[in-house]
């Protein structure tokens, strides 16, 4: 990948994260950064025993929630408008993470306040202190296609229809609409992001999103070349701006 493209798909992660007055914000903290996330709950409390979480073997990156399997079945559908409960749920089963902390503002000025929690360099949780006006409370990047669980089973990361970090999707680049992928590529390299699943077309207040310049939400996929690097929710194409 040239400069110029890893510039470019930058720009990308940027613009489709620092959205945070329509589409929320991953946060990026430096060492100096002090305000923790707030947790925010769903209403109905969700109980998973650690028996179950032994039991997972894969997790899915929806365009609204992240979805613990156990071979066919669904363990816990965590809802990414609840913070505490997605960070939580990662915690039991992939050990403690590193974790950063950010004010608003920090990394720049689209920036929101947040704790963002990383494990093993496999996933990233931004926990927003302030829920999005979508209706995010989090946002994921899923960054590979498998990560150790606390107990040393793997467990496979994946996204919509089984796309998961390393596989080649120049097929379903090539047959989705444009209005659902976006190229970053330059000269004779490529870097795309593509669409995978539509979501938060409403607020959490049941009211359809009013500003159409926030673009297309939900899960997408960024590709050096056409393979994938980064599984993404929430993450807009076709955004007009970028805070």
């Amino acid at each position: 990948m040239t400069p110029r493209t890893k510039l470019a798909l930058c720009a990308a992660v940027l613009a489709c994260t620092a959205g945070s007055v329509v589409g929320g914000g991953t946060p990026w903290a430096g060492p100096d950064a002090a305000v923790a996330a707030v947790p925010v709950r769903d209403a109905a409390p969700v109980v998973v025993t650690e028996s179950q979480l032994r039991e997972v073997d894969a997790i899915e990156l929806g365009a609204e929630s992240l979805v613990l399997r156990a071979g066919d079945d669904t363990v816990v559908r965590a809802s990414m408008r609840d913070s505490a409960l997605t960070v939580g749920l990662l915690d039991r089963l992939l050990g403690t993470p590193s974790r950063t902390q950010t004010a608003e503002g920090d990394g720049g000025a689209c920036f929101p306040a947040g704790t963002t929690y990383t494990w093993r360099g496999a996933v990233r949780v931004a926990a927003l202190a302030t829920t999005a006006r979508i209706g995010n409370a989090v946002e994921i990047r899923v960054l590979r296609d498998a990560v150790r669980s606390r107990w040393g089973s793997t467990v496979e990361l994946s996204g919509p229809d089984g796309v998961r970090v390393g596989d080649d999707i120049r097929r379903a680049i090539a047959d989705a609409p444009r209005s659902e992928r976006v190229s970053y590529g330059s000269d004779d390299t490529q870097a795309w992001q593509l669409l995978l699943q539509q979501g938060w077309e409403r607020t959490d207040r049941g009211r359809r999103a009013a500003h159409a310049h926030t673009g297309t939400n939900g899960v997408s996929a960024l590709t050096d070349e056409t393979t994938v690097t980064v599984l993404g929710s929430p993450m807009p194409v076709h955004a007009q701006r970028s805070c």
